[in-house]
């Protein structure tokens, strides 16, 4: 049935791919209606949750901190700054927005899936194995950079941004929409970062990245990450510290998976000569 579907004219494929796309957009309204329905929870739990003094993050900091025998050094206090509605319609359009974007978030391993399973029938056995695998992989990724940018990086820019001052003449006022893209922005453009593996894996595959590319850009890599940290983290090593290692790590890990595809794509080219030199001889 795999050969007979990766057998079929064009405009087929593109009949299979709209029901997959259909099934996808119907599991992301399912969601949508969800997260809709469960407005306290997602606003005043999730998206205001690292304007309060008990979020997990500072509790964490500060245990952190004790345990390094380091006092109250990394103890980050959330900063007292209102957000305010300017349009008619805004809370009503943010609500939808958030929701929507909730949606898309939950939502991601099936999309991941539904796109496979209309790419399976075109791979062979052996890339059917390592792909299945991709789609788990892909999501976990997904969501340790939505965790990370959401624990992390917006408690450590939000403090920074909403204390940064040019003038004491000007007051922080932030409005409503300016404060739900920020924290869309930065957790959606976290979990994409965190996708860095898996895009490498395929650049790999397609010979548009080597690990000794990546090595050598290892310095140029490091110094942005660092240069990151410095702006949305407190003037101090540890906090800095907090960002610049997971992110570093990531880094790492995609160099040693394009390893692992250059590794593989050798050993089969062997395998490939030695097959048909017995061909030759035979």
């Amino acid at each position: 049935m795999a050969q007979k579907q990766a057998e079929m004219p064009f405009f087929d494929h593109l009949e299979v791919l709209r029901w997959h796309l259909l099934r996808s957009i119907a599991a992301i309204l399912v969601f949508t209606i969800i997260a809709f329905l469960s407005k306290s929870f997602i606003f005043d739990t999730i998206l205001f949750g690292p304007k309060q003094a008990n979020f997990w993050t500072y509790g964490m900091l500060c245990r952190l901190s004790d345990m390094l025998g380091m006092g109250k050094s990394l103890c980050l206090t959330p900063i007292n700054f209102e957000v305010i509605n300017i349009e008619m319609a805004g809370q009503f359009l943010s609500h939808i927005q958030v929701s929507m974007v909730s949606g898309l978030i939950v939502a991601f391993p099936y999309f991941l899936w539904e796109m496979w399973r209309f790419a399976e029938p075109a791979l062979h056995e052996e890339e059917q194995k390592y792909t299945r695998f991709i789609v788990f992989f892909s999501s976990i990724l997904f969501f340790i950079g939505i965790l990370f940018g959401y624990y992390l990086m917006i408690p450590f820019s939000m403090n920074f941004l909403v204390d940064y001052q040019t003038s004491q003449f000007i007051s922080n006022k932030v409005t409503l929409d300016s404060y739900i893209s920020f924290m869309i922005t930065l957790v959606l453009s976290s979990g994409l970062v965190f996708e860095m593996p898996i895009a490498v894996y395929f650049l790999s595959k397609v010979g548009l990245l080597t690990p000794k590319d990546m090595r050598e850009y290892r310095k140029h890599a490091l110094l942005a990450i660092v240069f990151i940290a410095a702006i949305i983290t407190p003037p101090d090593v540890m906090s800095q510290m907090l960002v610049t290692i997971p992110m570093y790590l990531l880094y790492e890990a995609s160099i040693f998976v394009s390893a692992m595809v250059q590794r593989d794509a050798k050993k089969k080219e062997l395998e490939e000569e030695a097959s048909n030199q017995l061909t030759i001889k035979d």
